[in-house]
């Protein structure tokens, strides 16, 4: 038989007729349809990239959140931080820094550092976690942890209505700072406002160091004590403790009076000091009372936030206590 006669399938069995069968009715057909755009990791059920943006999610909700317990308002400052590398994390546990669990690499070349750092945590019960270092890396960010890292949990700060009756009684003192953004000086100002009998420190939410490790650190215990509160807008809360009876003294270089003699120290008091350089903001400086300047030789010196915060309260626990 001539042209493709001889291939399989070419003849059709007698009886065979060209045209429509008995068939599936397009279920098939239907079956093989496509269901759109494969989607997004993030938003698989049970992939590990959703189940990462979920716990953040988790978080942030966290860290938003204002709780209430036995009728005072603290307000978390926000996720986890993480202390990178061997120096810093057993300065943060020699420190007593708050901390939740020690991430250790997996077949880490352990040395005298990461020796003391397990031993630490043992003895305050942390529970210490194996992790490949990509892991790692992803928790720091890319810092260079050299395979050991601190969680720290967020600092639950204060409400700034919290400060305005200190719980000894007595007249208050709040140490207030406008613009400070090194941790360490906030945590040398905690410090001192624990030696020289301040109840509170007060902050800004915006553009001000918060109770990072780092302040924890310098703070050296004291943050344990002293509580810090964070304000939404600061002249505005100042105008809330001058409504409470609270005088607000501004340190400032070209201050009127003499921080070591002024006239309200045995008042309650709002001491608010400025950053280096800058110093007070307008706004800050329009809610004080009264500005005071601490007296130096040369009179163009300028001292950071945490010396300055230490003479000021010096000075004024000095008038308050009695001769």
């Amino acid at each position: 038989m001539a042209g493709n006669s001889q291939r399989k399938g070419a003849k059709r069995s007698p009886g065979s007729k060209k045209g429509s069968v008995v068939g599936s009715g397009g279920q098939r057909s239907k079956g093989l349809s496509g269901k759109g755009p494969t989607p997004k990791a993030t938003e698989r059920k049970g992939h590990p990239a959703a189940r990462r943006k979920a716990s953040g999610e988790r978080r942030a909700g966290a860290s938003g959140a204002t709780t209430r317990s036995s009728g005072s308002r603290t307000r978390r400052g926000g996720t986890s931080e993480y202390v990178a590398g061997r120096n810093a994390v057993v300065e943060a546990l020699r420190g007593d820094v708050p901390a939740t669990a020690v991430y250790v690499a997996s077949r880490i070349d352990s040395d005298d550092r990461v020796r003391e750092a397990l031993k630490a945590a043992g003895d305050r019960g942390l529970p210490v976690m194996e992790s490949s270092r990509a892991e790692l890396d992803r928790l720091t960010n890319g810092a260079v942890h050299q395979g050991l890292v601190l969680q720290v949990p967020p600092y639950e700060y204060a409400h700034p209505d919290d400060l305005l009756m200190p719980a000894g009684g007595g007249a208050g003192l709040v140490v207030a700072l406008d613009g400070i953004t090194d941790p360490r000086n906030l945590g040398a100002v905690v410090r001192s406002a624990a030696a020289f009998g301040a109840h509170g420190v007060l902050v800004p939410e915006r553009r001000s160091a918060g109770m990072t490790a780092s302040a924890w650190k310098t703070s050296a215990g004291a943050a344990v004590r002293v509580p810090v509160a964070r304000a939404t807008n600061l002249s505005r809360a100042l105008s809330s403790f001058q409504k409470a009876g609270y005088f607000v003294v501004g340190l400032d270089a070209q201050g009127t009076d003499d921080v070591a003699a002024l006239t309200t120290a045995d008042s309650p008091l709002v001491l608010v000091v400025g950053s280096e350089g800058a110093g007070l903001s307008r706004l800050v400086r329009e809610a004080c009372d009264v500005t005071a300047r601490i007296p130096m030789a040369g009179g163009s010196e300028s001292l950071n936030a945490g010396v300055a915060a230490g003479i000021a309260l010096y000075a004024i626990s000095r008038q308050r206590t009695p001769a």
